[in-house]
């Protein structure tokens, strides 16, 4: 049937309930469990037993077999399913007076996808199926369009993305997944919360995009008359917090970034950015390594946990090796011994790395790393010591030149983490951001302005600062055994696309036995 049809069909099906007095778009319900309750307290039934504790509860319907005068409908609600077992002599409307007859309603005007309240008792099928042996019910809400054919997944990935509402309903496990992310916030915020740090909300909406060397979205406010950009990183105003007094700082949030979308990237995605006064970068280490075993502990029930097959070891302390030596353990080429730029150079090509439009030998040692070194990070590992040509934000290393003290860490071959010593010393920093605002005048969409008020800030005076990111999204990945960063966020962006509603599905069988 064309779903076209199967609408009208249903949209006919709501009236006619309407018509024996029950409203097809219910106000509200009252239950007493929840599936995922009902089975766990009455786990102890054996079968063919039943128990007469009256019930109430609401949920989808997601199965129905009709037997002549028996029918077993399979009803879901966010926990979990539980069977009704539903006998034309016992099933009565309840909610409506002009319909005699609940069980025939039941059987001929509520269809898969519908959303139904029950009260009843408890039995369990000879067959071993809990179930809520029904008495009464009510049709909370008529869906006028079908699930998908198989009920139990959609198969088509690009639909379960522009759907996601459809890709929760008919997949359990999609629905694992945001509740594992809703617990790793949570987990994150709670683990801050007890180390004395406090969650202050910074500006979506920003005159001078920074943080961060990303081009940015840009939009604009009328009565102001003045550009805006939606921020790229929340770093600039949590510091001036740092500034303003607040030792331990965080936000958990959206930034947004006008870039590419990949299986790791979405230009809407959530961060977490600390500032922590008179710490650094090694402190950042191992409150990092602390807070993600302490989520995975708190929501996978374990540090050892299985990424696409591969056993990861979140367990402290994790590996620290210096960007120079992972390079060289890689391409057995020391980039730290070159000052001459065209020598480095020559030396990343016979070692087959694509370096030749590299304007220092911070930036030849960072394709280094990238094309050698990144994808064969697969247990937790601090790389540490980047080139201060790549790390406008970071402070100097104390005692190796051309350094920063800053790390990313990696797991799975990808970046999951950033940190600094964060840079205090305001005319070094403005130097910094001049050099990004002169590459930007020159055409490169990621370099950012000079952000003076920022830069007045610094100038009142910053204490000693460390400073993390972390890519909220990515960590979700890790967590939940996702591949594509789209697994991880529930509304991820796509392309536009004008998609139609598919075709009737579920389970939803006239038989003569049984089950």
């Amino acid at each position: 049937m064309a779903s076209d049809d199967i609408r009208e069909t249903r949209l006919q099906k709501a009236r006619q309930l309407q018509e024996l007095g029950h409203e097809p778009y219910a106000y509200r319900w009252d239950s007493t469990h929840t599936a995922a309750a009902l089975q766990d307290k009455y786990a102890h039934l054996e079968a063919g037993a039943e128990i007469e504790d009256d019930v109430a509860i609401a949920g989808r319907i997601m199965v129905r077999r009709v037997f002549g005068k028996l029918a077993f409908f399979t009803l879901q609600d966010e926990t979990g399913t539980i069977q009704l077992y539903l006998d034309k002599k016992t099933v009565q409307a309840g909610m409506a007076d002009a319909d005699a007859n609940g069980f025939s309603t039941l059987k001929q005007l509520t269809d898969v996808g519908d959303i139904l309240g029950v009260r009843g008792t408890l039995k369990r099928t000879d067959k071993g199926e809990l179930s809520v042996k029904v008495s009464t019910f009510r049709v909370l809400t008529k869906a006028l369009l079908p699930l998908p054919d198989k009920w139990h997944g959609l198969t088509d990935v690009e639909k379960r993305y522009r759907q996601r509402y459809v890709d929760l309903i008919v997949n359990p496990d999609v629905r694992q997944t945001f509740r594992r992310r809703a617990l790793i916030t949570a987990s994150i915020r709670r683990f801050l919360d007890q180390e004395g740090f406090i969650e202050i909300e910074t500006p979506v909406l920003q005159a001078e995009a920074g943080g961060a060397e990303a081009r940015p979205f840009v939009t604009y406010h009328n009565t102001l008359d003045m550009p805006l950009y939606l921020r790229i990183a929340t770093e600039l105003h949590l510091k001036r917090l740092v500034v303003g007094g607040f030792e331990k700082v965080f936000e958990l949030g959206r930034v947004f970034r006008n870039e590419g979308i990949s299986t790791r990237h979405n230009p809407e995605f959530t961060t977490l950015e600390l500032y922590q006064a008179y710490a650094d970068y090694s402190d950042m280490m191992t409150l990092t390594e602390t807070m993600i075993a302490r989520a995975a502990e708190e929501v996978v029930g374990t540090t050892e946990v299985t990424y696409q097959g591969e056993a990861i070891r979140l367990t402290p302390p994790w590996r620290r090796v210096t960007m120079h030596d992972a390079v060289q353990e890689k391409t057995g080429v020391d980039f730290s011994q070159f000052t001459v730029l065209d020598e480095a150079k020559a030396a990343a090509a016979a070692a087959g790395i694509q370096a030749k439009d590299c304007s220092t030998i911070g930036h030849v040692l960072n394709e280094a790393f990238e094309q050698a070194v990144e994808q064969t990070l697969i247990q937790p590992t601090f790389i540490t010591d980047y080139p201060v040509e790549i790390s406008p934000l970071a402070k100097p290393h104390r005692s190796k030149p051309g350094l920063a003290e800053r790390f990313e860490l990696f797991i799975v071959g990808r970046e999951t983490a950033n940190s600094f010593s964060e840079l205090t010393d305001p005319v070094d920093q403005r130097q910094r951001l001049e050099a990004q605002a002169a590459r930007k005048a020159a055409g490169d969409l990621e370099a950012q302005d000079v952000d003076e008020d920022f830069l007045t800030a610094l100038e009142h005076g910053m204490p000693p600062t460390g400073g993390l990111g972390i890519g909220v999204d990515r960590l979700v990945m890790l967590l939940c055994d996702r591949a594509s960063i789209r697994d991880a966020i529930a509304f991820p962006l796509l392309r536009s696309e004008v998609t139609g509603s598919g075709t009737d599905g579920g389970v939803d069988v006239e038989t003569t036995d049984e089950s």
